[in-house]
């Protein structure tokens, strides 16, 4: 584990320990955050601590072309149950993924650090939103990092409020980026949920082919 000074550049990520933690820095900035995406490398840290960066090995990620779609979700998307809308309302996206309790977590890793630099790369269209609405009420949504030039996004929090909402809005997004030629979605680290979808790991010196 490398602790950083603000001028020096993150070390290689086979440098990460065997949980993927790479490296540490006492603060938090958009062109940090834009670097270590290019390379592979993300901040997940509680408040309270240092900015901790993790490039994990294997990494779980989700082929578009192998999406799996629930035979209890299909009436969901034949019926239009939902309706999304695309970097609509970005703050209160990440406000409701900060307030979801996660099993074996104490608190949000989503602190307002977090918030307030990932709102300035949101400006930039460096990190996306999708919203899920159920009329006018806001029932789900999730934001991620968009390499565009890379074909890859890169999934970091999502949130329902209802019933299969989150999961509504994900599979639309990930057709969606399937037409924009995406050819991996980054989802970081393992959970039955994601695999649920499609998800599956593979090893980061694969994954990391298609940021080069």
């Amino acid at each position: 584990m490398y602790f950083l000074r603000p001028e020096d550049d993150f070390p290689p990520v086979e440098m990460a320990d065997d949980e993927g933690l790479l490296a540490v820095t006492s603060f938090l900035n958009k062109d940090r955050i834009k670097n270590a995406y290019q390379k592979g490398i993300f901040p997940w840290y509680n408040e309270g601590q240092p900015v901790l960066w993790w490039s994990p090995d294997p990494r779980m990620v989700l082929f578009p072309e192998e999406l799996k779609i629930a035979k209890s979700m299909r009436p969901y998307l034949n019926q239009q149950k939902f309706q999304v809308t695309y970097n609509a309302h970005f703050e209160a996206v990440i406000d409701a993924c900060a307030q979801v309790p996660r099993e074996g977590q104490d608190g949000t890793w989503i602190t307002p650090e977090i918030k307030k630099e990932y709102a300035s790369l949101f400006r930039e269209g460096f990190v996306q939103s999708v919203e899920v609405w159920d009329g006018e009420q806001l029932v789900g949504g999730l934001y991620g990092v968009y390499l565009r030039k890379k074909k890859v996004f890169c999934g970091e929090s999502m949130f329902s409020n209802k019933s299969n909402a989150s999961k509504f809005g994900f599979i639309k997004l990930v057709q969606k980026l399937q037409g924009e030629g995406v050819k991996l979605i980054d989802c970081q680290v393992y959970t039955s949920h994601l695999e649920s979808l499609g998800a599956r790991e593979i090893p980061r010196e694969e994954f990391l082919k298609f940021l080069k």
